[in-house]
C-alpha cells in the first residue's frame, strides 16, 4: 500500500471516529501518523540525488510574491498589469505552464511576482504540477491567492486545504510551545496556564508516535494538537497570505461589498481595469492602517481606476513578514 492510500485509510478511520473525551487521544494519534506520511510524501525517493523536477527562479529584489489560484482565474492578466511581464491569457485552462517571473517598481523597491501555473484539488498528492508550484509558494515571502468571485468560497477552502497539507499555514503565527529534543531523562511536561485541548497523556502519546521519548516541552498558550504536531514536525512555514477576488464584473455589488470586507481580502476586475481594497475606511474617506507607522491611500472613487492598490496592499504585507516579531 502507497503512502497516499495509507493518507486516505486514516483519513476515512477518523472520520468514522466520534469526538469525545474518550476518542481524543486515537484521534491526536492518528493526526501524528498522517502528519508523518505527508512528510514522508514530500522527501525524494531513495536513490535519487534529491533535486527534481521544479521551477527554477532565482530570488531578485526585496521580496517574493506567488501567484496560486485554480487555472483559468487570472493570474496571468493580473502579473501583466502590475508587472508589464507578458504571461499567455486564454480562455482555456493552463494556459501557464511553467514559473513566469514580473517585477514590480514601488517607492524605490523591487518585488519579484511569480505566476505559477494553475493548481487542482489534490495538487499536495502530486496531481498536476502541483508540488512544483507548492515548492515556489514555500521559497516566497507572501502568496496572493487569486480567487474567481462568481464561484463558491468552496475553491478557497480546497486551495488552503492543499496549501495546508505540505506545511504551509495562512496567516497564522507559530504555536508558543517550547520544544527540545534530549538524550536522556524523559520527557519534561509543564504549561504556563491551563490547556483545554491538550494534556500530558496525550502529549506523550504523540511524542511517543514518533519515537521520541527524551524531550522538554512547555506549553506557553492553550495550544491544540495540531499545533503540537506542527512543532515536532518542525517543517511548518508560516506565511502571509492576500485573497485577491477577481471577476467581480459578473456578481452583484452586495457579494462585492462582503467580499471586500473579509479579513486580507482584495476584490479586482482585470476586465475592466479596477481595484479596490478594503483596510478600514474612516472618516475622512481615506484608507488606514497603522502598524508602527501609518500607510495611507486615498480613495477617488468606489471601484479604484488601476491596479496599484492591490500592490500597496503587497507591499504592507512584505512590511508586516519582514519586521514583526512574535513574542515568546
Amino acid at each position: 500500500m502507497g503512502i497516499i492510500e495509507r493518507i486516505k485509510e486514516i483519513e476515512a478511520e477518523m472520520a468514522r471516529t466520534q469526538k469525545n473525551k474518550a476518542t481524543e487521544y486515537h484521534l491526536g494519534q492518528l493526526k501524528a501518523k498522517i502528519a508523518k506520511l505527508r512528510t514522508q510524501l514530500l522527501e525524494p525517493p531513495k536513490g535519487s540525488s534529491g533535486a527534481g523536477e521544479g521551477f527554477e527562479v532565482t530570488k531578485f529584489g526585496h521580496g517574493r510574491v506567488a501567484l496560486i489560484g485554480f487555472p483559468s482565474v487570472g493570474k496571468s492578466t493580473l502579473l501583466t498589469m502590475l508587472t508589464g511581464t507578458h504571461s499567455e491569457a486564454a480562455s482555456y485552462e493552463f494556459t501557464t505552464l511553467t514559473c513566469i517571473p514580473g517585477i514590480i517598481h514601488y517607492n524605490d523597491t523591487k518585488i519579484q511576482l511569480l505566476d505559477l501555473p494553475g493548481i487542482i484539488e489534490g495538487a499536495s498528492e502530486g496531481k498536476g504540477r502541483g508540488r512544483q508550484v507548492i515548492a515556489v509558494a514555500k521559497s516566497s515571502d507572501l502568496v496572493l491567492m487569486v480567487l474567481d468571485a462568481s464561484k463558491s468560497e468552496g475553491h478557497r477552502q480546497i486551495l488552503t486545504k492543499e496549501l495546508e497539507a505540505v506545511g504551509l499555514r495562512l496567516n497564522k503565527r507559530p504555536p508558543q510551545i517550547y520544544f527540545k529534543k534530549k538524550k536522556t531523562g524523559g520527557i519534561s511536561f509543564n504549561s504556563t496556564l491551563p490547556l483545554t485541548h491538550v494534556d500530558e497523556k496525550l502529549c506523550y502519546q504523540i511524542l511517543h508516535e514518533y519515537k521520541i521519548h527524551n524531550a522538554e516541552v512547555l506549553f506557553r498558550e492553550d495550544a491544540t494538537v495540531d499545533d503540537l504536531i506542527d512543532v515536532i514536525e518542525g517543517n511548518r512555514k508560516y506565511i502571509k497570505c492576500v485573497y485577491v477576488y477577481n471577476k467581480i464584473d459578473v456578481i452583484g455589488i452586495d457579494d462585492v461589498d462582503k467580499l471586500a470586507r473579509q479579513p486580507n481580502s482584495v476584490v479586482i476586475s482585470c476586465n475592466l481595469k479596477a481595484c479596490s481594497s478594503i483596510l478600514g475606511l474612516n472618516v475622512n474617506g481615506s484608507w488606514e492602517y497603522t502598524v508602527g507607522l501609518k500607510m495611507q491611500l486615498v480613495s477617488s472613487t468606489a471601484m479604484f481606476r488601476n491596479c496599484w492598490r492591490v500592490i500597496s496592499f503587497i507591499s504592507f504585507w512584505l512590511v508586516i513578514s519582514n519586521h514583526v516579531f512574535y513574542e515568546i
